[in-house]
């Protein structure tokens, strides 16, 4: 087997021996030798070793109680160090005998792809400067550290790049292991586990700080790239207000589920947004005002600061004073209704202006070199981020919308709106949009759900346009879902265009998708209010927990073909919203091959997804990462509109079809169908225990109920803590199972070969697969589950082996991942870490099961950590 490259082995080994001196001082030398022999004996049991597993079981068995909290938290230090030693090893300084790393080299090669296939340079500037990619992070509560310990990590990735420099002086050496052991000592000595959960707030303050401490940096690094590689490919520049790339935000405005966010939350993470974005800006222009000293300027320049020995001085200290007062307006606003002063920034053409004044200044005057440093940096960052930093959606149940209606239409004498058909509300919705009177009267008494719907619609009036993103409505399943949003706003004094999303989420839904916007996009008045594309969210979470995802797959695929044809067909431009999480289970994988599997016609210039919880860090949580995350995004975007994907041939789809329909049976025969199947799920996971884990501000369940009420994060949660991996490939061993009886091999391998949709399907599968572990799930079932309900699980096991047969016999590989050594051995070395926490876990949850009222003690504390731990070593949770 390959091995991890010296180079990282050495930090992880370095790390690791650092985390034993801390551990050491703490809790002594025979504490630490217990550590020490439970690794090697988790090692050397994985390697087949029957004295190694039993060492490892004795050992953890001996345990005294006042011990389980440190070996838990030992390991799961260990394992988020390995996962630092990791990130940084992807960003490293390369050596000139190394080879130039994917992320760095896809853009430029795409390029003279595409010239090289008769794309004109200046055609391909043009599409280049109008990409709009938006990144949507989300603050789903899968991101298990606390935002502390990951700044502690970020600091740490930091030394790690202090290191890697081989003329280092043994002193200089000597002292970054010293701000090395004194990171990972703050870091011991930091509780991992959050006493309470955090409020959507705080998860708003999160997401900023992953633009301050490193997207802010990052953006126009990477616009430098990409104009280096343009101008390289075909000697032209991109646009100084080019933003291929912006972001925006479901934290503070996601209310799907979650009574937290109201539309008081709403407006202050809105007025946080912008205290943030003219905070950023000031910094900015601080420095350019020190920097830009000079003294000849252009004659436009001079008209708008007049005389003056240091006119850009002049004219960045007028911005600075814009900046200031807008800051402060947004704090006071804060605390109570203030509105904004003429000097207040609201449209971010006040700030761009200053600065490309003086950009052009600069420019015209030979000073080119000068201008095209932090001036140019500044300038892409307001082009990027705005006033408003990221813009932020709103998300609301369909239901709650039906419901407000309901009450109001109840009011007003004319029946109950929810027992209306949908002729009957599309009828009335279009009546009343196209009427100026008001729908409802000054005096009219909602109940509270009612008034915090229609306070939120008011919210979104009072804002600004550019602060907002989209109202997506969850759970859409009609044209009526989408107006009504459109009415509600209208009561609520919106006089502005803003695209209402519909988002199709389970399979019935992706299926009517496009006849409901077929249907919606006919509606009389409909286009007229219509400015911009007709977004339309696709789902994948709760699709594949519907259905599994086999079956789900195939549907998102079918939904965005019928949407392309019918947005097509209605002259209307398409924007498809990506609704992904962090896991296979959920739509997850990796971004550049999931755009590049997309229907052709579906990703044309256009590309909006989620980045949900622990993936935001992993992929933007330090700028080099960041950078080559957003590389990866936009040669995606770019490849996917220029060279799209060929169309499944027609005996492709037939096959698809006969998986989705054999995938769907097989997933709910388990899942829905299984009299056991709830009962063994509550038993052999901990998802009663991940109810208590203070995550995020948002509830596991959308209601009372069994598997259909659990969201699908902590349905996917708790499959991945016992290693079983159930929602990601349940479905697929019947599926292809029963294809390969067909003798339709030769068919499946031309699809996995020709077709990206299958072959991400079938990498993704595989990569999901071999994280999964039966001898684990097996632990969890002997020491948890009723002996009646064991058969079930044995069950289950046997439908992971024939998953993995499956796909074996698919690929012609005899060993899982087998074309990816490097990946597998980097499962390997976390699975000496994991092993141990997973036992421990077992025990834990045995022990609190049976213990009358689970409290806030080291029994407690440590299952927790086990939580975290597991989580951090498979590097996806939900």
């Amino acid at each position: 087997m390959t091995e991890i490259d010296a180079r990282l082995r050495e930090e992880v080994h370095l790390l690791g021996e650092l985390l034993g001196e801390t551990i050491r001082a703490q809790h002594g030398e025979v504490f630490l030798a217990k550590i020490e022999r439970i690794r090697k004996g988790a090692k050397t049991a994985r390697r087949g070793s029957a004295a190694g597993a039993e060492q490892l079981a004795s050992t953890l068995d001996g345990l005294a109680e006042d011990e389980l909290l440190p070996v838990a938290r030992a390991f799961n230090q260990f394992l988020n160090l390995a996962n630092i030693a990791e990130q940084y090893h992807h960003i490293r300084r390369r050596r000139p005998d190394e080879a130039v790393p994917f992320e760095s080299r896809v853009l430029p090669e795409l390029l003279e792809r595409l010239l090289a296939d008769g794309h004109a340079p200046e055609a391909l500037a043009r599409q280049l400067g109008r990409l709009d990619i938006e990144l949507v992070l989300t603050a789903h509560p899968t991101e298990v550290a606390r935002r502390t310990l990951i700044q502690k990590y970020d600091a740490i990735a930091a030394q790690l790049a202090a290191l890697d420099h081989a003329d280092l002086s043994p002193a200089e050496r000597e002292r970054v292991r010293e701000r090395l052991q004194r990171l990972i000592a703050e870091a011991w000595h930091t509780e991992e586990i959050r006493r309470s959960r955090p409020t959507p707030v705080d998860e708003a303050k999160w997401g900023f700080a992953v633009i301050e401490h490193s997207l802010w940096q990052a953006v126009p690094n990477f616009l430098r790239s990409v104009d280096a590689a343009l101008q390289a490919a075909s000697g032209l520049r991109l646009p100084l207000q080019a933003a291929p790339v912006r972001f925006a935000s479901w934290m503070g405005g996601d209310r799907d589920g979650n009574p937290n966010v109201t539309a008081r939350v709403t407006r202050e993470v809105l007025l946080l947004a912008r205290w943030m974005a003219a905070d950023l800006y000031l910094r900015d222009v601080d420095e350019l005002a020190a920097a830009l000293s000079m003294q000849e300027a252009s004659e436009e320049l001079r008209v708008v600061v007049g005389v003056h020995p240091e006119p850009y001085r002049a004219l960045l200290k007028q911005l600075r004073e814009r900046l200031r007062a807008t800051r402060a307006w947004a704090h006071a606003a804060l605390d109570a209704e203030v509105a904004p002063g003429a000097e207040v920034l609201s449209d971010n053409r006040e700030l761009l202006e200053p600065l490309e004044l003086c950009y052009h200044s600069l420019h015209a005057c030979g000073m080119g070199m000068i201008a095209d440093g932090a001036l140019l940096d500044c300038l892409r960052r307001a082009a990027t981020f705005g006033l408003f930093l990221a813009r932020l959606d709103i998300r609301q149940d369909a239901a709650r919308h039906a419901a407000a209606l309901s009450e109001i239409t109840d009011y007003l004498g004319l029946g109950d709106y929810a027992e209306w058909d949908e002729d009957t509300r599309i009828a009335f919705l279009l009546r009343e949009l196209d009427n100026r009177r008001p729908l409802l009267p000054a005096h009219f008494r909602t109940s509270a759900d009612t008034a915090e719907v229609l306070a939120t619609c008011r919210v979104v009036a009072a804002a600004p346009a550019a602060a907002l993103g989209s109202y997506v409505i969850s759970m859409a399943g009609a044209p009526s879902d989408v107006l009504a949003v459109q009415l509600l706003l209208k009561e609520a004094g919106l006089q502005r265009p803003i695209r209402v999303v519909p988002l199709f989420e389970t399979l019935d839904d992706l299926d009517n998708a496009g006849p409901a916007i077929d249907r919606l996009l006919g509606l009389p008045g409909y286009r007229a209010r219509l400015h911009g594309p007709q977004e339309v969210m696709i789902g994948y979470s709760d699709s594949a927990k519907d259905a599994g995802t086999t079956a789900s797959a195939w549907a998102q695929y079918r939904a965005q073909e019928a949407l392309v044809d019918i947005c097509r067909s209605h002259q209307v431009e398409l924007l498809l919203f990506h609704g992904r999480g962090g896991t296979v289970g959920r739509g997850g994988g990796p971004a550049h091959a999931a755009i590049l599997s997309q229907p052709p016609g579906s990703v044309a210039g256009r590309f909006r997804t989620t980045e949900q919880g622990e993936m935001i860090r992993f992929k933007f949580g330090l700028p080099h990462l960041a950078e080559q995350n957003l590389k990866l995004y936009l040669a995606a975007v770019l490849e996917a509109t220029l060279l799209p994907p060929p169309a499944p041939a027609p005996e492709w789809r037939a096959l698809m079809d006969r998986l989705a329909s054999d995938g769907v049976q097989g997933y709910r025969a388990v899942v829905r169908e299984h009299p056991q199947f709830v009962a063994y799920f509550r038993q052999a996971t901990p998802e009663q225990e991940l109810a208590r884990l203070p995550l995020g501000s948002r509830p596991a369940k959308r209601g009372q109920g069994g598997v259909e009420s659990l969201r699908a994060i902590p349905w996917i949660f708790a499959w991945t803590q016992t290693r079983l991996m159930l929602p990601a490939w349940l479905g697929w061993e019947r599926a292809l199972g029963n294809a390969l009886q067909r003798g339709e091999q030769a068919l499946l391998a031309q699809m996995r070969e020709d077709w990206p949709f299958f072959r991400t399907r079938i990498d993704m599968l595989e990569m999901v697969l071999t994280k999964a572990d039966a001898e684990i799930a097996v632990l969890y079932d002997l020491r948890l589950v009723e002996k009646d309900l064991q058969p079930l699980g044995a069950h289950l096991r046997d439908l992971l082996s024939q998953a993995c047969s499956v796909v074996l016999g698919l690929t012609g590989q005899t060993q899982l991942l087998a074309h990816s050594p490097e990946t597998l051995e980097s499962i390997s070395v976390r699975n000496t870490y994991l092993d141990p926490l997973h036992l421990l876990q077992v025990e834990l949850l045995a022990r609190s099961r049976q213990s009358a009222s689970p409290s806030d003690g080291p029994l407690e504390q440590a299952l927790l950590v086990s939580v975290a731990g597991i989580a951090a070593g498979l590097r996806n949770t939900g």
